[in-house]
């Protein structure tokens, strides 16, 4: 790189200005403050550019675009043959015949009557197969949901009051569904991911073994059981009282029950508290395994367009006796095995389901509670994923923290704490990150002019009389000070270092802030206060590589004119070759 610059400059020896007029860090243009608010909004909300297909479309096409966005079937529905029907045909029949014994002991989480898990079985998959993205996913009740459900409601009316707890099982479905379309309108759908992978795990885990208790009552014959979902609480149930007895389901279509949903009234908030948090979960499950099996397939989930299938599948079903309805990944992998094309299936499905309901439901009065209990172990025994708890394990132990305190939480107190503890875990690790980011300090990898972490590459050298620091880290006010601190932490180590070994004292200090992505008035103010106690030890702030964003407002605050535009390289490298000539020996 020296060679080159020198055969520019005519041979002469090189200087700052010719360094930096070889590689100059580049100020963008100023914009419009219209503009930079319009192109931070389009990427929050909408940076996969959901309208780009309307563009420079007619009126018409653009209609027909419309609702094919809106009604996903009427565009892959063009290509449907027999051959996928086929497929669809099979894979409908067989997760109908998994559905019926998991929607009455679904139903039975829930503390609804078994029909409940029928009727949720039958509406929402018709209104999915035409709104939803997914080719994969078989809608219906979840264990999970169904659990976290019936807790939230039992804590508010008894479920023996069955006309109550009904009707404010059908507002919570009702607010579960406005809260998915809402955040699949506003395209809010982030908000989503701040329950991790982690804590998810951990939560799934702990409901696992919560609903694999619970089904003892069913196996074991016993009729008076806890309400709680505690292990302690449920093994107590267990060990003292077993005796045996049988539901009859109600046969029929699944009746109306707009009126039934609390709109005024005490109950309207309860129920609309139960709906968000049942919906939210009810969206993480569903959208992590469209997305498994999306990629599977090789094709792309719009995780947007599923929230408002999602929503207005729970919307219409809270309005003809179901109650919350997602994505089921038991239900899923089989209909991913047997073959499923399309979203017909569920459609398939759902006409099973009909027929169940009109013929066959007095038939399930002959079914023994602990065939259903079997049945819903089974399912639920895969929510246990220990291979991936040993992964985050070995990845990172903060995660593992998150997962287990969700865990724990479920088993030993409730879902809905482990719930919290689980969302907490989550933030708190967020905050951990953003409050107290990562610093490095650079070292000259041997016959190179690449600096990297000394700490991961121990053959790397420091340079003499510079000291090189990497922020990893966007810097703002609640990491402002810490990371100013922290360099100047860095400083007085090696300062203390080179006392000690009578070696060139420190007379540059080099940010490299290629990591740093955006930058705030605080973390400019600490910037500047850096700089001043840089200037009282006479020792010079060099920056290197800083961002778009970053360098727009280094010179806005005229902080850059501060330290000077000879004090910004455009990587650590140039700045190293400008400065390390003009190094002092102590």
């Amino acid at each position: 790189m020296g060679n080159e610059i020198t055969d520019k400059v005519g041979g002469r020896e090189l200087d700052v200005e010719d360094l930096q007029r070889v590689h100059k860090v580049g100020v963008p243009p100023k914009q419009k403050l219209s503009k930079e608010f319009a192109a931070t909004l389009k990427e929050t909300f909408f940076h996969d550019e959901p309208l780009r297909h309307f563009k420079d479309q007619a009126k018409s096409r653009q209609l027909v675009l419309g609702l094919q966005a809106l009604f996903p079937i009427l565009d892959w529905g063009r290509d449907y043959n027999l051959s996928k029907f086929i497929g669809d045909l099979i894979a409908g029949l067989t997760i109908a015949s998994l559905a019926i014994p998991q929607d009455i002991g679904y139903a039975k989480l829930a503390n609804l009557d078994p029909q409940y898990g029928l009727y949720s079985s039958f509406v929402p998959p018709l209104v999915y197969a035409f709104m939803g993205s997914s080719r994969d996913i078989a809608i219906g009740p979840v264990a999970v949901v169904s659990l976290l459900l019936g807790t939230l409601l039992q804590n508010e009316i008894d479920p023996s009051n069955k006309v109550e707890y009904q009707r404010l099982a059908f507002t919570a479905t009702f607010f579960a569904g406005i809260t998915q379309v809402t955040l699949g309108v506003l395209r809010l759908g982030f908000l989503i991911d701040f329950l991790s992978h982690a804590a998810i795990v951990g939560f799934m885990a702990g409901a696992a073994i919560t609903i694999g208790l619970q089904q003892l009552k069913g196996f074991l014959g016993i009729t008076t059981f806890t309400k709680k979902t505690d292990i302690i609480s449920v093994m107590r149930s267990v060990l003292t009282s077993v005796h045996h007895g049988v539901n009859h389901i109600k046969k029929g279509v699944n009746p109306a029950s707009a009126n039934q949903i609390y709109f005024t009234g005490g109950y309207l908030l309860k129920g609309f508290r139960i709906g968000v948090v049942a919906g939210m979960i009810a969206l993480t499950e569903s959208i992590a395994i469209g997305r498994t099996f999306a990629a599977m397939k090789d094709y792309e989930l719009d995780g947007n367009k599923e929230m408002v299938a999602l929503g207005t599948m729970n919307v219409i079903g809270s309005m003809t006796s179901c109650y919350v309805a997602t994505g089921s990944f038991s239900r899923t992998a089989v209909n991913f095995t047997a073959g499923c094309n399309t979203a017909v299936s569920n459609i398939v499905m759902s006409f099973v389901l009909l027929l169940t309901l009109l013929v066959i439901t007095p038939l399930f009065k002959y079914t023994p509670n602990a065939v259903i209990a079997s049945i819903i172990i089974s399912a639920v025994i895969g929510l246990i994923d220990i291979e991936a708890m040993i992964l985050i394990w070995k990845i990172d132990k903060l995660d593992f923290i998150a997962c287990m305190g969700a865990f724990f939480g479920v088993v030993f107190v409730s879902v809905e704490i482990g719930l919290l503890i689980a969302v907490g875990i989550s933030f708190a690790k967020i905050l951990l990150q953003v409050m107290r980011p990562r610093t490095a300090l650079l070292g000259k990898l041997p016959m190179t002019s690449v600096y990297r972490n000394i700490q991961q590459y121990p053959d790397a050298t420091k340079v003499p009389g510079i000291l090189i620091v990497r922020v990893d880290s966007a810097i703002y006010f609640s990491n402002s000070n810490y990371v100013k601190e922290r360099i100047l932490r860095w400083l007085i180590d090696e300062e203390e270092e080179v006392k000690a070994n009578k070696q060139t004292k420190i007379q540059y200090l080099i940010v490299q802030m290629s990591p740093v992505t955006d930058i705030d008035t605080s973390g400019i103010h600490s910037l500047k206060e850096l700089y001043q106690t840089l200037q009282k030890r006479e020792i010079q702030l060099v920056l290197a590589n800083p961002g778009r964003a970053v360098i727009d407002k280094l010179y806005a605050s005229g902080f850059a004119n501060l330290i000077g535009d000879n004090k910004i390289f455009l990587t650590v490298a140039d700045a190293v070759l400008a400065y390390a000539p003009k190094t002092e020996e102590p």
